[in-house]
């Protein structure tokens, strides 16, 4: 495998868990009730431990990205790789209009400004690099 090619596969986990880390800390925290710093609220917490456990998992997910984001970073110039991080606005918005759970929809809007940022990250991550 190509150190580029490399760097990519990298950049493309650090996206995907970037992504699972949105989604499982969304769910997790809707299905918590409001915190505060209350010593009782707290103590509250406790007896939701399928929302906690998913919140865990998605701080565990961006922890696991940015170790796939550190190593993408030694494979790839930096105005390759940044740019690819944008990919999970997309795939959070796509996951969050298609999974039945989060109950959000799918606007025009958000769909133009969805296609404007995939674009844009093929455009430069198309281009040959000048080195």
């Amino acid at each position: 495998m190509t150190s580029s090619l490399r760097g990519y596969v990298l950049a493309a986990g650090s996206v995907l868990l970037t992504t699972a880390a949105q989604l499982t800390m969304k769910w997790g925290m809707t299905h918590l009730p409001h915190f505060s710093l209350d010593w009782f609220t707290s103590l509250s917490l406790l007896s939701h431990t399928s929302a906690l456990f998913f919140v865990s998992c998605g701080v565990l997910a961006y922890l696991l990205s940015m170790i796939c984001w550190l190593q993408a970073l030694h494979y790839l110039p930096l105005n390759k790789a940044y740019p690819l991080l944008s990919i999970s606005y997309a795939l959070v918005y796509l996951a969050t209009a298609i999974l039945p759970w989060y109950q959000e929809t799918f606007t025009t809007a958000k769909t133009f400004g969805v296609l404007l940022i995939t674009l844009g990250v093929w455009l430069i991550v198309s281009r040959p690099s000048n080195t």
